[in-house]
């Protein structure tokens, strides 16, 4: 039988970027004149993609203009400091290098800039061979819109129905439902489990052991 190809997330899925984002944005807002947020507030900013984060964080009424500059900020200071606000959520490099020598294919379809992305994926996870790594890029449509999720599917050398999409928030479920692939939430990231309830994936798991388990 064909191993069906399993597309991860990234924030609040793989990783703990919490911290590191709250920070950048923050500081992104702090060089604006604008107020800063608590982390459990970031939280509920996060998902999709860098500008709408800014969007989020941001007073209302902003100028397009403070979007883009404060936007700038954020990557720059991301840049040099992500490294010291993301952290693997537990388990997770075992049970991606345990799937992996059972043959699943493995991606990472995220809505953070393409080349953070890349690079926390390559520093993070180190042992792990991801056929497709592919974040938010200039000119293709990000999650909810299935784009992504569809050029990972033939990366993978798969039909959209022999694969998965992995995720912790409800924009994941939507880019899998949107593609036709099989949606499968975690319960250990960002978003509210209510709301993921509401969605109602193809499968709703606490903790990695669980997710493990569905494959192996």
């Amino acid at each position: 039988a064909v191993k069906p190809g399993l597309i991860f997330d990234l924030d609040g899925t793989l990783v703990d970027s919490l911290k590191g984002i709250a920070d950048s944005l923050n500081h992104a807002m702090e060089s604006a004149g604008f107020p800063v947020h608590l982390p459990d507030r970031v939280r509920n900013f996060i998902g999709n993609g860098a500008r709408i984060l800014i969007e989020r964080g941001a007073p209302r009424g902003t100028s397009r203009q403070d979007l883009a500059t404060a936007e700038l900020a954020f990557k720059a200071h991301y840049d040099s400091h992500w490294k010291t606000g993301t952290e693997v959520f537990h388990g997770i490099p075992a049970m991606l290098e345990t799937l992996q020598s059972r043959g699943y294919p493995l991606a990472v379809l995220s809505n953070k800039p393409h080349g953070f992305t890349e690079s926390i994926v390559k520093y993070l996870f180190p042992k792990v061979h991801f056929s497709a790594v592919l974040g938010q890029r200039d000119g293709i449509p990000h999650k909810p819109d299935p784009a992504g999720a569809l050029e990972i599917a033939k990366m993978l050398g798969r039909e959209v129905a022999d694969c998965a999409l992995i995720g912790d928030s409800t924009v994941d479920m939507e880019t899998a439902r949107n593609a036709g692939m099989r949606a499968i939430a975690v319960n250990w990231g960002f978003h509210d489990h209510e709301r993921l309830v509401e969605f109602q994936p193809d499968a709703i798991l606490d903790d990695v052991a669980g997710l493990e388990a569905m494959f192996c």
